[in-house]
């Protein structure tokens, strides 16, 4: 009999094996910004507010001015759903910016 539970696969180990830190990521947070004026509540997982403050501090710039400039672009991508396109930013920051060594991160950039 295994006293240790198993870990089948990424799933598993994300549910049944993180740290209590690491659970934390899961549990929604609501924080209120004023985009052009207007004041807006934004709820999103904690894990998405970690790579968000990650990406605003790459960009020398504030969490609002990162969360202004993201809205701006939704309201041509995705119908002002500034949530799911904060989601969507994140997933391909990590997927592609974070995977970069510095010098080609500021390659990507300057060419997009």
């Amino acid at each position: 009999m295994n006293i240790y539970s198993e870990i089948n696969d990424v799933l598993d180990h994300m549910f049944n094996a993180c740290t209590t830190s690491q659970i934390n990521e899961f549990i929604p947070e609501k924080r209120g910004f004023r985009i052009h004026g207007h004041s807006t509540t934004i709820s999103l997982e904690r894990a998405f507010w970690n790579v968000l403050d990650d990406m605003a501090s790459e960009s020398k710039t504030t969490l609002p001015r990162l969360i202004e400039r993201v809205h701006d672009g939704c309201l041509v991508a995705n119908d002002k759903n500034i949530a799911s396109c904060l989601r969507v930013i994140c997933l391909k920051y990590l997927n592609v910016y974070s995977n970069c060594a510095p010098a080609a991160r500021a390659e990507l950039t300057r060419v997009a």
